[in-house]
């Protein structure tokens, strides 16, 4: 399938947006996993392991 230049830059745009969605959602989570992880750093730090 050959697509038309117009088509080829509508793809590219699409391709650059999902690509920022992605890294802002990435970014969110990082967010929010950093309080629990520095909830927990205190009781790795001390060799305290907690198994299930």
């Amino acid at each position: 399938m050959q697509m038309t230049p117009e088509q080829l830059v509508e793809e590219y745009r699409d391709t650059v947006l999902e690509q920022h969605l992605a890294r802002r959602h990435v970014a969110a989570l990082k967010a929010e996993n950093a309080s629990p992880r520095a909830q927990l750093a205190p009781e790795e730090d001390h060799g305290h392991t907690y198994e299930s």
